[in-house]
């Protein structure tokens, strides 16, 4: 099988991307630890169960990529915890449109469409509980 080779700006840019999306989860949780308020009980679980669906498509990703490109060089930006979480939610989304391009391999854009079908989950029980 041959390998997949990418220049090192590549790679770079994908290391920032699944950075990007770890640190996006971990954002979730913060959202999740300190939600209150009326329907605060709804919010956290559906955080807590889109944040085990990024674990989940996230760490295919990470898999599949080292698989192709070799282990890269991952770093977590600073997390913070998001004022308004469902505008959060959607610039995710938008994020990962506009970055997918760097994962040429259609297995890869499929791990990618799962990704962004869990924000959309989120963001229709979100929106729902409004």
């Amino acid at each position: 099988m041959a390998k997949v080779k990418q220049t090192s700006s590549g790679n770079s840019e994908v290391a920032d991307f699944l950075g990007n999306l770890v640190s996006f989860r971990d954002s979730l949780k913060l959202v999740h630890w300190s939600v209150t308020g009326l329907g605060s009980y709804e919010v956290h679980l559906s955080i807590d169960q889109a944040i085990d669906t990024f674990n989940e498509v996230a760490d295919r990703l990470v898999e599949t990529t080292f698989a192709l490109l070799g282990t890269l060089e991952v770093v977590v930006p600073e997390t913070k915890r998001p004022k308004d979480y469902i505008k959060h939610v959607k610039d995710q989304y938008d994020y990962i449109e506009k970055e997918r391009k760097i994962f040429k391999e259609d297995f890869s854009q499929s791990i990618i469409d799962d990704y962004q079908e869990g924000i959309q989950q989120l963001l229709f029980r979100l929106k729902r509980l409004e």
